[in-house]
């Protein structure tokens, strides 16, 4: 598996990382190991967390993703492998995730005590990506940057990245780094799919401008990119599925996703992944790849079988003429995902 390097940082990730939100969750502990030594065994060793998960979030449940991750970690060399996790910030996410101590900002005092929560639960004393997993407005980036440089000062963080930011969040957070003298973000962890381009739009020209490297999550959609969601189905245990019974509230987010515009799109998609012999996920996953601010794309699973297809995508190559047709399709969709 290529590797590639996250921003101006020393940190160097398989074009393909973990991400671990099921994990505690729609993946009990047994299979979520399971997971972790499949990804471990095909030369995934980016793992990539966060204080509030696992999702679908419970008040009880904060951290017991980082906690599986601590003890699969005792098994493996720690510097064999390249650990982020996030700070939950405002805790501004579609979910509204609850975080275990009632943390909300990203003031000095809470990150110090956040990041010092996440070190007890991975059983490490670093981590190696540091993220801020939701901005928040009003609270001048200089403290949060503050906060932030101090973990690296004191050897307890390597780099830092962001998630869930706008290209003004981004360039102003960068500028406050140079201006001041603290560190910067390597990093911005962003939905980016094929139903998802809008990181194209101005995001991608900040990534390539400042060498910052976009961690893309959500690459299958949220699972619509996978075909299983085709003709109305609603599989038992599938993502989308059990937001919809967890919470009414997440129906409209859901509709973002799930809509006739997306399906039509898949439908397309699969059709032209069909004509190269590749699975659709794959297919989808292959294509984020081709991005050249993509620093690793994150994949999750909820057993072990569902990384077959995702991981051979790092050795998936698709043909300018294949890429075209895929920018034709988007450009008369977009954007179904609003």
């Amino acid at each position: 598996m290529k590797h590639r390097r996250l921003g101006r940082s020393g940190l160097v990730v398989p074009e393909l990382g973990l991400g671990t939100m099921t994990f505690g969750s729609m993946a009990d502990e047994a299979t979520s190991i399971a997971i972790l030594d499949k990804a471990w065994d095909a030369g995934l060793f980016f793992l990539d967390a966060a204080e509030v998960y696992p999702v679908p979030p419970d008040p009880q449940w904060a951290g017991r993703t980082e906690e599986i991750l601590g003890r699969w970690l005792k098994s493996k060399p720690r510097d064999a492998v390249l650990l982020a996790t996030k700070i939950a910030g405002p805790s501004g996410g579609w979910f509204q995730a609850p975080v275990r101590s009632g943390r909300t900002a990203l003031d000095r005092h809470s990150i110090a005590r956040a990041c010092d929560d996440s070190l007890r639960r991975l059983g490490t004393d670093y981590i190696d990506l540091y993220q801020t997993h939701w901005p928040e407005a009003g609270l001048p980036v200089e403290e949060t940057l503050d906060g932030l440089t101090r973990l690296v000062e004191a050897g307890k963080v390597r780099a830092l990245g962001c998630s869930n930011e706008s290209a003004y969040g981004l360039m102003k957070s960068l500028w406050t780094s140079e201006r001041s003298g603290l560190a910067r973000h390597e990093t911005i962890q962003n939905n980016f799919s094929l139903l998802h381009r809008r990181f194209e739009d101005e995001l991608a020209e900040v990534c390539r401008r400042e060498q910052v490297s976009l961690l893309a999550y959500s690459p299958l959609a949220g699972g619509v990119l996978s075909g299983k969601y085709q003709g109305g189905a609603w599989p038992d245990g599938a993502r989308f599925t059990r937001y919809r019974d967890w919470n009414p509230r997440t129906k409209a987010m859901i509709a973002r996703f799930v809509n006739a515009g997306t399906l039509g799109t898949v439908e397309r998609v699969a059709t032209l992944a069909a004509d190269c012999g590749v699975a659709l996920p794959t297919f989808a996953i292959a294509w984020t790849l081709t991005r050249d601010f993509i620093g690793s794309t994150l994949i999750g699973a909820t057993s072990p079988e569902q990384l077959d297809p995702l991981l051979t995508a790092a050795d998936t190559k698709l043909s300018a003429d294949v890429l075209a047709e895929v920018d034709r399709i988007s450009r008369e969709i977009r954007y179904p995902m609003g």
